[in-house]
């Protein structure tokens, strides 16, 4: 299973996601993104391109988007165990934290900080931040994730920059 990962993609101020994005998105089985779209259009055209989408609402989403997306999102993805969250706190003690949060998920996928991330808790949690492909704020480039599930296992995680 063919996944891209992304957060923060505060449309349309930055007008659209990027070409290479789109076509990520277009050759995954599911996009998860971890809040703060800002227009539920973005929701609508990934829905309409894409099998399958997870996302949660942001700290920037109004009142629409919030009608249509949760907080935290839980899923199964080819029996890896899914969590995605839009704020996961501070980066200390980050791991520790949602490994007691989360502690039925595989992989957590959170956003809000625009930093890309990507540890393994104690416990075994993987915490995977996709920075942001629209608003690099202080980080060199704008990002993305994309990663494959094969047989409950997440693997060949790779960011992307822009």
């Amino acid at each position: 299973m063919r996944l891209l990962l992304i957060s923060d993609t505060h449309l349309p101020r930055f007008r659209a996601l990027p070409d290479p994005v789109w076509a990520a998105a277009e050759a995954a089985d599911a996009v998860i993104h971890a809040g703060d779209w800002c227009e539920i259009g973005l929701l609508d055209e990934l829905e309409r391109r894409v099998p399958r989408v997870i996302g949660v609402a942001g700290n920037n989403d109004g009142p629409d988007l919030a009608a249509r997306l949760p907080v935290v999102a839980r899923t199964e993805l080819d029996g890896l165990r899914v969590a995605v969250v839009h704020d996961s706190g501070p980066a200390a003690r980050r791991e520790e934290r949602c490994a007691a949060a989360y502690p039925d998920a595989d992989l957590l996928v959170f956003g809000h900080s625009h930093i890309p991330w990507d540890t393994t808790a104690a416990t075994g949690l993987r915490l995977l931040n996709p920075g942001s492909p629209t608003d690099r704020r202080r980080q060199p480039h704008r990002t993305y994730l994309t990663a494959t599930i094969e047989s409950a296992t997440l693997t060949n995680v790779e960011l992307h920059r822009l």
